[in-house]
């Protein structure tokens, strides 16, 4: 009986994982630049679906949605442009990790916006940090220019890269606080379920 009501309840996260995924998945294609930023960085809110895995079940479960979300991407689109699928799992897991991690310790509406706060600078600072080393030469070879300047990196990173995490962040957050309040409700009776 045990046993069956352990397998119950996996397949019951399986499930919801999946569809989490599939919608952040859709949520990803629903995307629009800033106009005052470069047109490549594009606000989307799928971040939402992995941070209510995050919170739901432990941030573990917030990187896997984020991962099945861009494997998706990669497998319906082609996705012409790897670097930037791997920059959209890390911005995704910069983000969800801090803010579900902070509301597993403390719980509650002032942890969740703390969270949120911190999970906005984590993917700011992270992001800043992985677009200078990793991502933007990641980028650069494969477009085929042989050598980004610092000033080019160090550029981008001030004037794109860090605003751009920013104002997502804080849209994100601005997003999430009245929908966490509504679902409230379910994640706790899905978790009372789940156990």
């Amino acid at each position: 009986m045990q046993k069956t009501k352990r397998q119950s309840s996996n397949l019951l996260k399986l499930i919801i994982i999946a569809l989490l995924s599939t919608i952040s998945l859709v949520l990803l294609f629903i995307n629009f630049p800033l106009p005052f930023l470069p047109t490549y960085l594009k606000i989307d809110f799928s971040e939402v679906p992995a941070l209510i895995a995050a919170i739901l079940f432990t941030p573990m479960a917030g990187v896997v949605v984020e991962a099945i979300k861009n494997l998706l991407y990669v497998i319906f689109t082609g996705a012409s442009d790897p670097v930037g699928v791997v920059a959209n799992f890390a911005a995704g897991t910069l983000f969800v990790v801090p803010v579900a991690m902070f509301y597993h310790k403390f719980k509650g509406k002032k942890s969740l916006i703390s969270g949120l706060a911190i999970g906005t600078i984590a993917m700011t600072l992270g992001m800043g940090v992985l677009n200078y080393f990793i991502i933007l030469p990641a980028y650069g070879a494969f477009i085929g220019w042989d050598t980004m300047s610092i000033a080019v990196k160090l550029n981008t990173v001030l004037v794109g890269v860090i605003p751009f995490n920013v104002v997502k962040g804080v849209i994100l957050a601005v997003l999430f606080i009245p929908l966490f309040i509504k679902l409230k409700p379910w994640i706790e009776q899905k978790k009372a379920t789940i156990g």
